[in-house]
């Protein structure tokens, strides 16, 4: 099953890839995977590999106000990096960069649990939410690259309260400031 569903969502994406699909290409009954994983979020995580849950991290961050949404990010980012869950997580991270496969499986974790759903908070259209995204993610991977696997100091040692007040302004302007935001080439 979750070979199937590895596959599925590598492939489809997470809104894409459906329980019964996977079911299918596994050969078992929906209703099996629903018992051994409970919903399309647990199995999603299982199939990742992914320490951590962002129903865990998120509703703090979901619940700061548009203006303070940047320092919560990065907060956030680092709570969980610097918790139990690092060594996985960099596991996850290291294997992106040399797979394909995983790359697409991070990516899509990060676009459709973690995001999308920071990004929906603010009221704007969706291609300005995807741009948004896009830039905040580039900002998000960038720190954990140079703090978590480069190791660059002075980053790699910085309390996290300095980190957060470095790196939130920018996190900010690409959540709700002026940016000149990326398009879709044809």
């Amino acid at each position: 099953m979750l070979a199937a569903a590895r596959t599925a969502f590598a492939e489809r994406g997470y809104d894409g890839a459906s329980i019964r699909s996977i079911a299918t290409t596994a050969g078992v009954d929906p209703a099996l995977v629903h018992h051994y994983f409970g919903t399309k979020d647990a199995l999603f995580l299982a199939a990742v590999q992914m320490p951590a849950d962002p129903d865990d991290f998120l509703p703090e961050v979901l619940a700061a106000p548009p203006h303070e949404l940047g320092a919560a990010v990065v907060r956030t980012v680092l709570r969980v990096w610097d918790g139990p869950a690092r060594p996985g997580i960099l596991a996850l991270v290291r294997s992106a960069v040399n797979h394909e496969w995983s790359a697409r499986l991070l990516r899509e974790f990060v676009l459709a649990r973690i995001i999308r759903r920071v990004i929906g908070t603010l009221d704007m259209p969706v291609a300005e939410r995807e741009a948004r995204g896009a830039l905040v993610a580039s900002q998000v991977v960038g720190l954990i690259m140079t703090r978590y696997v480069l190791r660059l100091e002075p980053l790699a040692s910085a309390r996290p309260d300095d980190v957060v007040a470095a790196v939130a302004p920018t996190l900010q302007r690409y959540l709700t400031g002026d940016v000149a935001l990326p398009g879709r080439r044809d």
